[in-house]
């Protein structure tokens, strides 16, 4: 499980900046014992009206191609 962390964090890392940018972020609050993905977005992106298209298009096709093992992602936001 901890290598399934790190390899969505090394995703993540990847896009982070972009986030960042606009005064935002994404955190991980939990992987199951089923490869779901709990993801929470932060800042400015917790508010934002684009934040689902942020969690669709950036962060969960980003993940899915860095970590194909991730069967969900849920934005718990």
């Amino acid at each position: 499980m901890e290598t399934l962390y790190r390899k969505v964090e090394d995703a993540l890392d990847s896009i982070r900046p972009y986030l960042l940018a606009d005064g935002g972020n994404v955190e991980v609050v939990e992987i199951t014992n089923e490869s779901v993905l709990k993801l929470e977005l932060k800042g400015a992106c917790k508010t934002c009206n684009m934040s689902h298209m942020t969690m669709k298009a950036g962060i969960e096709e980003t993940i899915k191609r860095a970590v194909p093992e991730i069967k969900e992602i849920i934005s718990v936001n």
